[in-house]
């Protein structure tokens, strides 16, 4: 692209044959194999999640602008919608989990505030590979013996999976009636900003769509992701405004009417506030 922007592949979840289930079990070496150009180390805008697991070697990888060291019991979660490069996965090995977002749906709380990149210990490790391996083995059953598909079994192993691999994940027999109300009311708040970011600026529009208060939204969101729905909505915003001047060539007026900014003005405004620097200087940081 021109000014030295790296485009983006938007990538749509097109499952090989045999595994029209919603799942798709690889590896990094498949993953090798199947990218012979090296493709995977350009950035890419999934439409799917990735959940990976380091079981050996060491490598690297880039989501949404912040870089990671890949090592023995590195797990990865890329969410649809994040911009992510394998930079380095050459000595990598261990599986990759292909899902679309439907696959698992009303998951767990902890999937809300979840990094993208975690490390397990040893005796974690061991137990989501093994939670791996075996959601690998029904997977391959699938594909050849579809009259033994399952996808609520596969959708079970792969719950059991992610479950076994989270940082902190939470005791849910101790979960209160309340608790799970406030992550019904963040999840609605979450959907609705990935829909209307672009349009929505303001707390309330939220609020009065879903039919909430302000009050409620904030004390759903403080829980679920550590900080208040303002900063929540502003901060996604602010992703989205970097993930076009990163990988666009659209001039910053430009940047400014696709998020649904009255003038580059204001769109100059909110950017310097949230990132402390204007939308120009910070892109010349990328190219």
């Amino acid at each position: 692209m021109e000014n030295g922007h790296s485009p983006v592949r938007h990538l749509r979840y097109l499952p090989a044959v045999g595994s029209s289930y919603g799942v798709e079990v690889m590896d990094f070496a498949a993953l090798r194999a199947m990218d012979p150009h090296r493709r995977r180390a350009l950035p890419q805008r999934p439409d799917f999640h990735v959940f990976a697991l380091v079981g050996s070697g060491a490598g690297s990888h880039e989501a949404d602008f912040r870089p990671y060291r890949l090592t023995q019991g590195s797990a990865v979660w890329i969410r649809p919608g994040m911009v992510h490069r394998w930079c380095d996965i050459d000595a990598c090995e261990g599986p990759l989990i292909l899902f679309r977002p439907a696959f698992l749906p009303g998951f767990t709380a902890a999937e809300t505030s979840a990094p993208v990149c975690w490390q397990l210990d040893g005796q974690r490790l061991d137990l989501a590979l093994f939670a791996a391996d075996h959601l690998g083995r029904e997977h391959r059953t699938a594909a050849r013996s579809p009259r033994l598909a399952s996808p609520p079994l596969l959708s079970h192993l792969l719950a059991a999976l992610i479950l076994r691999a989270l940082p902190g994940t939470p005791d849910r027999t101790g979960a209160t009636a309340a608790g799970d109300r406030s992550t019904e009311v963040f999840r609605a708040y979450r959907a609705a900003v990935e829909e209307h970011l672009t349009d929505w600026h303001h707390v309330a529009d939220y609020a009065r769509a879903l039919g909430y208060d302000v009050r409620t939204l904030t004390r759903a969101t403080r829980a679920a992701a550590g900080t208040g729905a303002k900063a929540f909505l502003d901060q996604r915003i602010l992703l989205e405004a970097k993930r076009l001047l990163a990988h666009t060539d659209l001039p910053v007026s430009g940047c400014a009417r696709r998020l649904g900014f009255r003038d580059v003005g204001n769109f100059t405004t909110f950017f310097r506030r949230q990132a402390g620097t204007p939308p120009a200087a910070w892109r010349a940081t990328r190219v």
